[in-house]
């Protein structure tokens, strides 16, 4: 019986500190999800949340590109929907998801001078 006492007294601070062993094997896995969400998740909703704000201020005369890569500037806007004009008096109507962003942007960053 004694044997059985000594085993028991024994696995109990085994059993402690299994606990840690546990959390130290899931460490790296918490530490990947931190990383991840700093380089990955969190840029890519701020993004999000820009392009969103963009979308929202549009406005008659702004020069857009669209994801398929049409260039036009807005003559109309509704809730859902943009006018551009792609050339004189050709017109569209596209979905205000489907801009991209400003097509003037990529002229600004072009007529920088390079390394300042």
């Amino acid at each position: 019986m004694t044997g059985i006492a000594w085993a028991a007294e024994a696995a109990a601070p085994a059993a402690g500190a299994g606990g840690m062993a546990f959390i130290g094997q899931f460490l790296p896995l918490i530490l990947i999800f931190f990383v991840f969400y700093f380089l990955l998740i969190r840029p890519q909703q701020k993004k999000a949340k820009e392009h969103q704000n963009y979308l929202a201020n549009l406005k008659r005369g702004d020069k857009v590109i669209t994801g398929g890569g049409i260039y036009g500037q807005i003559t109309g806007l509704t809730d859902n929907t943009v006018t551009l004009e792609i050339a004189d008096n050709v017109r569209i109507k596209v979905s205000r998801a489907a801009i991209a962003g400003s097509a003037t942007e990529p002229e600004k960053a072009a007529s920088k001078p390079a390394g300042g």
